[in-house]
């Protein structure tokens, strides 16, 4: 019997349908001989991630090199390629691998490696064993903001919640618990957290006469805003802000006003502007409190 002669598309079409990712032992199960399979990455109809491994060039780049290193995509590299918002903002490629696995270290590697025994039936973790990843890699306030984009987004579904409320430390749990879906930004999400954690309820995305929706009010009139991405620039959006701002005052608002930098690597300066504003109760209107204790 005359054998199959496998061109580089055949090839390429094994590899997809078994997502993506094959070794080179599946090749010989479906009857592809080594020499098709040299052909096949000849052409670049697949790439040869490392020995004995075989992907398709459309895979991700964090994902080959996940698969490189011997294991697959984790952590914050999971959320950053589902588009939620993650801390740190960086490109370093986390990878979790099983404990009796073997990690490959390859040219100019900097991959974060998690070592977990989990079930590994793609080229990602899953969003909730990434979120749990996230928390134990970069703490709870990282892991809250990532969650709340997930909830947003709606990329996390009710059964998903579920489970990683189930699975989470019960010390943790509040985290889930306190978890909105409205939050539009991870540094909305950062300041409501920490704030919660003082004891500092808010009311959030409140329509304000004049203004429109602004992300925050503490009390009767502090207004609380976050100016999302790693800078809010331009002469424009400034003179909107203040505009902004000039217009909420003009309805008895204070207003502060924060940008990235300040919310994650300021902190400090940030919870001190707020208990400062609230140690003068500048953020009660003295007509409301006058009702209130009538």
């Amino acid at each position: 019997m005359r054998s199959v002669r496998w061109t580089p598309d055949d090839v390429a079409a094994i590899c997809s349908g078994r997502g993506g990712v094959i070794r080179a032992g599946e090749f010989a199960t479906h009857g592809v001989d080594a020499r098709s399979v040299r052909r096949a990455v000849a052409a670049g109809r697949i790439l040869r991630v490392r020995s004995g491994l075989y992907a398709d060039p459309g895979l991700p780049g964090p994902v080959r090199i996940a698969l490189r290193h011997g294991g697959v995509l984790a952590c914050v590299s999971v959320a950053r390629s589902r588009g939620l918002w993650v801390l740190p903002i960086d490109q370093v490629v986390h990878v979790s691998l099983p404990p009796n696995g073997h990690s490959h270290p390859h040219d100019d590697c900097t991959c974060i490696q998690h070592w977990n025994a989990l079930q590994f039936d793609s080229t990602e973790v899953s969003l909730v064993d990434a979120l749990l990843q996230i928390r134990g890699c970069h703490g709870e306030d990282a892991f809250f903001a990532t969650l709340e984009s997930a909830l947003h987004q709606g990329v996390l579904s009710a059964e998903g919640r579920a489970e990683l409320r189930e699975r989470i430390t019960e010390s943790a749990r509040w985290l889930v618990d306190l978890a909105r879906t409205d939050s539009e930004s991870g540094l909305e999400s950062l300041l409501r957290v920490r704030l919660h954690r003082l004891g500092i309820s808010l009311h959030t995305q409140v329509e304000v006469p004049g203004v429109g929706r602004v992300d925050f009010v503490l009390g009767d009139r502090l207004i609380l805003e976050v100016d999302g991405g790693l800078g809010h620039e331009g002469l424009e959006n400034r003179r909107k802000d203040l505009l902004r701002d000039a217009v909420a005052a003009g309805h008895g608002f204070d207003t502060l006003r924060f940008d990235y930098e300040m919310v994650v690597h300021d902190w400090p300066v940030v919870e001190a502007a707020i208990l400062a504003k609230l140690a003068r109760g500048l953020h009660l209107d003295p007509w409301a409190e006058r009702l209130r204790s009538a």
